[in-house]
């Protein structure tokens, strides 16, 4: 197998503790609009596409612009409360920036939000292309965001890895032809993602740390094969 040298990452539960953030997000929008509060697993079922449709398909087009306002409003105001930034991150974006690795993201999240988390962790500056569930026609768990980076950057799939917390993550990683490494220091669908066809799964962040660090180490020259 040939060498990595390009890793895309996921955002939300892969990079960031976000999930209670956006659960209470959306749940600021059910009420005030709706009068009522979703479950997390509800709330997850509306995964997919970017704040933008889901709002509008929660709350209806003539309802869509204000409920989108109050849903940035809130998750802005309440980012750094309810979000975190998962240990150890930080160092292996530098230690992969430092090896010469191209970064990316491919999230559902749309622009805005995604922004608001990669600036607020102050991460955004690693990354090399970004493409959101705004850059998109088809969302995850479609390899079309993957296949935008790949193409910008005129990589071959097989040098590329894909890491993710979702189905969807690897779903996409799949129909892009690209490796898969399942996260799963956080991860709201852990079990459903254990069932699928994985190369890569790593239980913390330390653990994927290690991996890079011995994949990436010349002297040592690993496979970027099946773990």
């Amino acid at each position: 197998m040939k060498k990595i040298n390009c890793v895309i990452f996921d955002i939300d539960g892969t990079l960031t503790q976000t999930n209670e953030l956006i659960f209470d997000s959306f749940n600021y929008i059910a009420e005030k609009y709706l009068d009522k509060i979703f479950t997390p697993s509800e709330i997850t079922a509306m995964f997919g596409p970017p704040e933008e449709v889901a709002i509008e398909r929660l709350v209806g087009k003539e309802n869509a612009e204000s409920a989108l306002n109050d849903f940035f409003y809130y998750y802005q105001k309440h980012h750094n409360e309810k979000a975190r930034l998962y240990t150890g991150i930080v160092e292996i974006l530098k230690f992969l920036k430092e090896k010469g690795i191209i970064l990316g993201v491919f999230t559902g999240k749309g622009t805005k939000t995604t922004l608001i988390t990669l600036e607020n962790f102050e991460i955004k500056k690693y990354f090399d292309m970004i493409v959101t569930g705004s850059d998109v026609r088809n969302h995850k768990p479609s390899s079309e965001g993957i296949r935008k980076i790949i193409n910008y950057f005129n990589l071959n799939p097989e040098n590329v890895l894909m890491v993710g917390d979702s189905v969807a993550d690897v779903k996409a990683a799949h129909e892009g032809g690209i490796k898969i490494s399942a996260v799963l220091w956080d991860s709201y669908s852990r079990e459903k993602v254990l069932n699928m066809d994985l190369d890569f799964v790593f239980q913390s962040v330390q653990d994927f740390k290690e991996f890079l660090e011995k994949l990436l180490t010349p002297e040592r020259e690993p496979e970027f094969g099946r773990k």
